[in-house]
């Protein structure tokens, strides 16, 4: 199998296959099938020797295909009929259960066997959220169509396949249907070989040195050792996946797709907030679209409590551990989902709550704290989210 941004061959055949597209962008003509031939072409590479692996993901992606095309029929005949108005919803639970179900299964499997079989699918859980997307954008009115050739192209569109970012359907689809004139294609293909060469340097120089250090103090069970690995994995985490993202970003943008970006400064942020809204940005923001504002209207219009705190507070949590879960089920993703939900939680009240943030929370002293603040917390939380603090804490625990 050839890794997708992990090897020689990989970037020797992605430089001569982006030629053609250059030139295809150069002369204003349409690049929606040559990236499909492209995505298409090194998804079987990436899985090649594998009938199964190829199989499976066959299967998933016109499943949740057959869904969405299901239900926007379904969801139409049940809206034309005033009688049946009421099982929209139901209706609705129903298509975004079968939609997850199979990341779900995945995660589970994982947990529990160490393996997840059948459903071991590339991609599976950025894929999934791709799909729920649909489902709940057809619910909201905004899609009333989906169409075989763009759904397997935003689905497995190979830039973004393994690690992101997560695109959403019809910004996507918007992309790859307008025509892109010669100087905006140019300015859009500069800045992709400007991405994809930071990512280079990000992933395999700066994230590989610090690995290097992570393998010389992982081994060591000392409170100093701890501190350096836990810094480093932090700084380890983002180049290599921020170096990825970069790639993948830069990769699109040559075949004419504005990926989203993923990440935005976040190590320059003042609050755990503002950390979340430059993380991870595509997952986050898919969270905080499709589960936090939702939750938060909905526990609203429930009339339980009027406490909007409260209600903030809740979706939080179930936000966060929601993204924990989606990391794996594993305790260490959902420790790490749960201790983000109660900062979020806690800087929300300090925020809403706090005479003295309300007065100084603009001043530059207090940003300065801020921040100091802010990185000790999220490097504790990649401590967290590697395993190897909770580990190291059992061990001196034990020991």
């Amino acid at each position: 199998m050839m890794e997708l941004y992990g090897e020689n061959t990989f970037f020797i055949l992605l430089a001569v296959v982006l030629i053609p597209a250059f030139v295809l962008g150069y002369n204003e003509k349409p690049l929606t099938r040559y990236g499909m031939l492209l995505t298409f072409a090194f998804v079987g590479l990436a899985l090649r020797g594998s009938v199964k692996a190829i199989g499976c993901l066959a299967v998933f992606v016109l499943t949740e295909f057959v869904l969405a095309k299901s239900y926007i029929w379904l969801y139409g005949k049940i809206r034309a009929d005033e009688n049946n108005v009421r099982l929209s919803k139901p209706l609705y639970y129903v298509m975004m259960l079968l939609s997850i179900a199979p990341l779900v299964a995945n995660k589970i499997l994982l947990a529990t066997e160490g393996s997840a079989g059948l459903l071991a699918i590339v991609g599976i859980s950025y894929m999934t959220f791709k799909a729920v997307g649909i489902i709940i954008e057809v619910y909201d009115g905004l899609i009333d169509e989906v169409r075989l050739g763009e759904y397997l192209y935003l689905m497995v569109f190979f830039p973004t396949l393994v690690c992101g970012p997560i695109d959403r359907s019809r910004r996507f689809n918007e992309d790859i249907r307008r025509h892109i004139p010669r100087d905006e294609y140019l300015e859009l293909a500069a800045t992709g070989i400007q991405r994809i060469l930071l990512g280079m340097v990000y992933k395999f120089v700066i994230a590989a040195i610090f690995n290097m250090i992570l393998r010389q103090f992982g081994m060591e069970h000392t409170l100093g050792s701890l501190i350096i690995y836990t810094y480093c994995y932090g700084l380890y985490l983002f180049f290599d996946f921020a170096g990825y993202s970069l790639m993948a970003i830069g990769t699109g943008y040559l075949l004419g797709v504005k990926v989203p970006d993923n990440f935005n400064k976040p190590f320059a942020s003042k609050d755990i907030r503002e950390f979340w809204d430059r993380w991870h940005i595509s997952l986050s923001h898919w969270l905080r679209d499709y589960v936090y504002s939702r939750l938060t209207m909905k526990l609203m219009r429930s009339g339980l409590t009027r406490n909007k705190l409260l209600i903030s507070g809740i979706a939080l949590m179930a936000n966060m551990l929601l993204m924990g879960c989606w990391h794996g089920l594993s305790t260490s993703y959902i420790v790490y989902g749960l201790y983000h939900g109660v900062l979020l939680v806690a800087f929300e009240i300090i925020r809403k709550k706090s005479k003295f943030y309300k007065k100084h929370h603009k001043e530059r002293w207090f940003e300065i704290i801020s921040w100091f603040i802010t990185m000790q917390i999220v490097m504790i939380g990649f401590g967290i989210f590697s395993g190897h603090l909770l580990g190291e804490i059992q061990y001196m625990i034990l020991h």
